[in-house]
């Protein structure tokens, strides 16, 4: 069997969640009650037989280096391959790389050294359940010498319209790569490329003064290259801003989007944390809501999603909102429309209202 790895470039991916993102990059933003946005990405590699995943990150990755650890959680705390997390480290006097071919430059290493054929490439921003074996049988059938991942979106969101679109010919061969709004091919920044084409491919780069590889490296190069394009037909959600992360998240309420997400087959792992199970006293009402272990439930909560560890007191009400870890809403307090990140807490009687179009935000660990 043809050995694939895998890198998670978060180089480019701008975080564009506002408070979400104050203190974490995009990457390591809850998401789903339970999990990281990159919880999504690395499980999709595990699951698809990868066992070596490196991240390039490059700005505040704290939050992220403390969710992965090893890589436990995804099986990846091997002896042979595994997760590695590589940071900037721009220690080379003679590197003229720039943007995110500087990590190419500076992690080379982890290409050479790889006993894989093929490279995965993925960023974060692309909610999916795929499998990259699949993708990789077609590329092989295609003899491309790059295969890009793209989802048809039918109802396209503000967040599509930053995303790069393709245009395919008949034979899935792709003509071009764009940013028109009329074009529902959402490019999914996944492709999957033959190793030594890849290593051939960073080396012209950086030596033409190129600044991001797959804007310089291939779109750039059409239509010099065999660029083939896999239809991904599961669910996506793709999270690039406050808005498309609120009603992402809401969709998982639905039990077939969160069914077909979170799949038996093939699970999204995350780190473990051993908690009580949920505690709802007499006086709690909850309806259509995801709820972590850990929470305490004594008020109403609907159409919501509750992160671990969340307390919700007595007369307390709750509606389409996400309340993440550790939040407190003490008695009396009604929220609607509302995303708390980690550790906030609500004062009784406090009246926090948002719009679904624009969810009310508070930071990390704010008291209201």
């Amino acid at each position: 069997m043809d050995r694939i790895a895998g890198i998670i470039n978060l180089d480019h991916e701008q975080d564009m969640l506002d408070e979400l993102t104050y203190f974490r990059c995009g990457a390591a933003v809850p998401f789903a009650g339970r999990y990281r946005m990159i919880d999504f990405a690395i499980s999709n590699m595990t699951n698809s037989r990868i066992e070596s995943v490196a991240v390039f990150a490059r700005r505040k990755y704290r939050s992220l280096m403390d969710h992965l650890e090893q890589g436990k959680a995804w099986d990846l705390d091997r002896k042979r391959g595994g997760l590695f997390i590589l940071p900037p480290d721009w220690n080379d006097p003679t590197d003229i790389s720039r943007g995110d071919l500087q990590h190419f430059h500076n992690n080379i290493d982890f290409i050479n050294r790889t006993l894989a054929d093929y490279i995965v490439i993925s960023g974060s921003q692309h909610i999916c359940n795929i499998d990259y074996q699949d993708v990789l049988q077609e590329h092989k059938q295609s003899g491309a010498d790059v295969t890009v991942i793209y989802k048809n979106v039918n109802e396209m969101h503000h967040e599509h319209e930053r995303a790069h679109k393709l245009d395919i010919d008949e034979n899935n061969r792709v003509t071009n790569i764009h940013n028109d709004r009329s074009s529902h091919n959402v490019y999914m920044d996944m492709y999957i490329i033959d190793k030594e084409f890849l290593y051939n491919l960073i080396e012209k780069c950086i030596a033409h003064g190129c600044s991001n590889f797959f804007l310089d490296g291939i779109k750039g190069k059409l239509p010099d290259i065999h660029i083939n394009a896999y239809e991904y037909r599961g669910t996506h959600a793709l999270i690039n801003s406050v808005e498309s992360y609120y009603r992402n998240s809401s969709k998982l309420l639905n039990a077939s989007e969160h069914d077909d997400l979170f799949k038996e087959d093939a699970p999204i792992f995350t780190k473990v944390k051993n908690e009580a199970p949920s505690n709802y006293t007499q006086s709690s009402h909850v309806r259509n809501t995801m709820v972590a272990n850990g929470c305490v439930i004594e008020g109403e909560v609907e159409d919501s999603i509750l992160f671990r560890g969340v307390k919700v007191g007595e007369g307390a009400v709750v509606k389409n909102s996400i309340i993440m870890q550790r939040c407190e809403i003490e008695e009396g307090a009604v929220l609607e429309n509302v995303i708390l990140d980690k550790d906030c807490t609500i004062s009784s009687g406090k009246t926090l209202i948002g719009a679904p179009e624009k969810p009310y935000v508070l930071a990390k660990r704010r008291s209201m």
